[in-house]
């Protein structure tokens, strides 16, 4: 008896283990590919920007449904996919905003990585955005206005 409880405590340590590293790991590849995605309108490479959108769909339809609820990860794909499709960089600036508001919203339900998330606000395109720094580099300007705009929430 003491054997089987033995055994059953570890393989169930085991699987608890393994959830724990997966789940900051593949959220972290999510933050990881939207950082990738907001340096990218930074820089106004809209090719990168795509790119790295490209490689968030992969990893968000790799992610498993109970880390990322298909909810979540219908609306994040979508505004992923959109800014994967739209070669303008203007569009993909627009399309930016609701990517953030829900990458924002999924942030603040699930620990995505680790360290400090950032919320940073541009009052000139009133949108949103999320940063692993608290220094401010605008994605919906870029060089034009570079520093426009204020962190206004710090997600744990």
């Amino acid at each position: 008896m003491k054997k089987i409880f033995f055994i059953v405590a570890f393989i169930a340590t085991g699987l608890v283990q393994s959830y724990a590293l997966d789940r900051p790991t593949l959220h972290g590849d999510l933050l990881t590919h939207y950082y990738a995605i907001k340096d990218a309108l930074v820089a106004s490479k809209a090719d990168l920007a795509a790119t790295h959108a490209a490689e968030f769909v992969k990893t968000a339809a790799s992610v498993d449904a109970k880390n990322l609820p298909d909810d979540n990860r219908a609306l994040l794909v979508k505004g992923a996919a959109a800014i994967a499709n739209a070669k303008d960089l203007k569009k993909q600036r627009e399309l930016f905003s609701a990517f953030s508001e829900n990458m924002a919203a999924l942030a603040k339900v699930t620990k995505l990585g680790h360290g400090d998330i950032y919320k940073a606000y541009c009052p000139m395109k009133k949108a949103s955005w999320l940063s692993k720094e608290p220094a401010i580099k605008n994605p919906y300007y870029g060089s034009a206005m570079l520093t426009c705009g204020k962190v206004v929430e710090t997600l744990k």
